[in-house]
């Protein structure tokens, strides 16, 4: 995490898709991962960044909320942000991740409609007989409009990933990391824990890294985002939960700013399974 945050960064100072002298880069006019799109994503009150646990065969789990990033001149609202997951098989899990943008007016800001979604399958490898869990999670990114704009003529909207997650859970805390890359140049890494505080309420910290090069300018954009949040389950198998985020040496055509977010969890468990 330490090598992440103080790495020099390269910022892209071109093509950066704003208008009327705007400074600001909507996350979501970006194809960099972030904590409003992509799989480090500040989303699930479970934790906020991908672990390597699946659900149970037969359990299923559906979050919808809402997240504002606030940058230095330009803001973006993204709502609802849903997304699903549900265990088919022992060591298999599927799920989807899909976002709407709401645009700004004057269309100097957000571009509206569907922002960048996921469909991931997630693979357990270890399942924590040694204390260590490990999985794979091969995944498509279908970019959305605003992320669009920044394509090459002809280049397709889709990316394929393959994040690697790992995780440790020593007692009623967990301890998780993340790295993996997309095609066309896209990498992300990061780190983070949660902690059970009470039986109904959890908390979490981490850090996110992600990355990309410009195949043509050979320019590097470059985001980094420390993150918490906390859960309460107001019933066994409902939990809302609240989220904030924020930019550490990241320019702003890449996004730097801040993200606040909510929402709330629905867990159906398969017959025989506990939270």
């Amino acid at each position: 995490m330490l090598a992440l945050a103080v790495a020099v960064p390269v910022h892209a100072q071109g093509k950066s898709g704003n208008h009327s002298g705007k400074k600001s880069t909507p996350p979501s006019n970006t194809p960099l991962p972030s904590a409003i799109t992509g799989p480090a994503s500040g989303l699930s009150p479970i934790a906020w960044l991908d672990d390597a646990t699946l659900l149970a065969p037969g359990s299923t789990a559906l979050t919808v909320g809402a997240m504002r990033w606030s940058g230095s001149d330009l803001s973006e609202l993204d709502v609802p942000v849903i997304d699903a997951s549900i265990g088919v098989a022992k060591r298999v899990q599927l799920g989807a991740n899909v976002t709407r943008v709401v645009g700004s007016a004057d269309g100097t800001g957000a571009v509206s409609g569907l922002g960048t979604s996921y469909v991931m399958g997630k693979v357990a490898v270890l399942t924590g007989a040694s204390g260590v869990k490990l999985a794979v999670s091969p995944m498509v990114e279908i970019l959305g409009e605003g992320a669009v704009q920044l394509l090459p003529p002809g280049q397709s909207r889709t990316r394929f990933g393959l994040p690697v997650s790992v995780e440790l859970a020593p007692g009623p805390a967990r301890l998780f990391a993340s790295t993996g890359f997309f095609t066309r140049g896209g990498w992300f890494a990061g780190g983070g824990g949660a902690f059970q505080a009470t039986p109904k309420v959890g908390l979490s910290l981490s850090f996110t890294r992600s990355w990309a090069t410009d195949d043509t300018t050979a320019i590097t954009i470059d985001r980094r985002e420390l993150s918490g949040g906390a859960s309460y389950f107001v019933r066994p198998h409902i939990a809302v939960y609240g989220s904030i985020g924020r930019t550490i040496a990241t320019a702003d055509v890449n996004g730097a700013g801040t993200t606040v977010g909510g929402g709330v969890t629905f867990l159906l468990m398969a017959a025989g399974q506990s939270r």
